[in-house]
């Protein structure tokens, strides 16, 4: 055998591939098996971190070689793209994309505070806090029309195409409910599956409005989107799904996230923004009192950003005046 450290840049292209081993990271990373030279070979691509270069991601946006829209709605634009200068012209571009875009145009400033780099609290909310800052913090952002995008996709004005499932409007009163993809799935890689689950009803904004009364519910609710995601995804089997609400949500209309059991967690699925559906349901179920006692009279421990509203508004100031943002060490 030949000293493959002499000329190791040469053993790369000469890789041959027999078959897929694994791919993992939501797609991001592939384990190859194939031989080089007639020997056997393990090759690992794995998506290297974008450059900071500025003048490199100036000139990324104009310079992508394929861009295919997957959806849109009001401000919110989702594409796959491909940044290579040589892609062949005769594949589709969503066969050779290497990159996930998401557009939000016109951004607002919360937009910016959202995704600015920022450092992150864990605070406490008890039932108190929740009813007088939290809950009429809810009810602002809902009257100042951030849900109308949801409401149109619920009344079938906009992400038609997009809807994997729904029950026809209206008919099933609270059991009403859609299906469609998260903005942050490629529609492809099975292990990066992402979907939302839409309830039609609007008097749920959010956990905090859960109550024992609606364990029938939920109980029905999960058990519908499980064989709606096995049904269009037949690959898959029910215990290969995982399903979770956010606390705080990005939105205050009751959904639910359903995901492939092996999408890395990163951060929307850790503890501290990820409630899981089934621990919820257990939680109402042992609850004491009748059928009205919920989500709301609980203790909830969560992460907030820094830029965000509620740290600003309502978390930081609470700590500086009596030291109740943070759990004892």
């Amino acid at each position: 055998m030949e000293d493959s450290t002499a000329d190791p840049e040469s053993l790369v292209p000469a890789f041959k591939l027999t078959r897929v081993l694994n791919q993992d990271q939501a797609g991001r990373r592939s384990v190859l098996y194939g031989s080089i030279n007639s020997l056997p070979a393990i090759l690992i691509l794995e998506r290297a971190p974008f450059p900071t270069s500025q003048s490199y991601l100036s000139s990324l946006p104009a310079s992508l070689s394929t861009l295919k829209n997957l959806g849109a709605n009001d401000i919110y634009f989702w594409y796959l793209a491909n940044s290579s200068p040589h892609t062949p012209t005769t594949k589709r571009p969503e066969d050779v994309a290497d990159l996930k875009i998401n557009l939000i145009y016109p951004c607002t400033e919360q937009h910016v505070k959202k995704y600015n780099k920022q450092g992150v609290r864990m605070v406490v909310e008890t039932p108190e806090i929740y009813r007088e800052k939290v809950k009429p913090y809810m009810l602002a952002k809902r009257e100042q029309g951030r849900l109308n995008w949801v409401w149109n996709i619920i009344d079938g004005k906009t992400e038609v195409e997009d809807v994997i499932v729904r029950t026809p409007q209206g008919r099933d009163g609270d059991e009403g409910f859609l299906l469609l993809p998260d903005l942050n799935w490629d529609r492809k890689t099975m292990e990066g599956l992402h979907l939302l689950g839409l309830v039609e009803r609007r008097d749920i904004w959010s956990l905090r409005d859960l109550r024992k009364k609606h364990l029938p519910w939920l109980r029905h609710m999960r058990e519908k989107f499980v064989q709606a995601t096995v049904k269009t995804y037949p690959e898959l089997e029910e215990d290969q799904l995982k399903l979770y609400v956010h606390y705080q949500p990005t939105y205050y209309h009751f959904h639910i996230h359903i995901v492939h059991v092996a999408l890395e967690s990163g951060a929307t699925q850790a503890t501290g923004k990820a409630f899981g559906l089934e621990s919820i349901m257990e939680q109402l179920e042992t609850m004491e009192g009748d059928k009205d006692a919920g989500m709301e009279k609980v203790e909830l421990h969560y992460t907030v950003g820094e830029a965000s509203e509620l740290w600003t508004e309502i978390f930081e100031p609470l700590k500086k005046r009596i030291g109740i943002a943070s759990p004892p060490q």
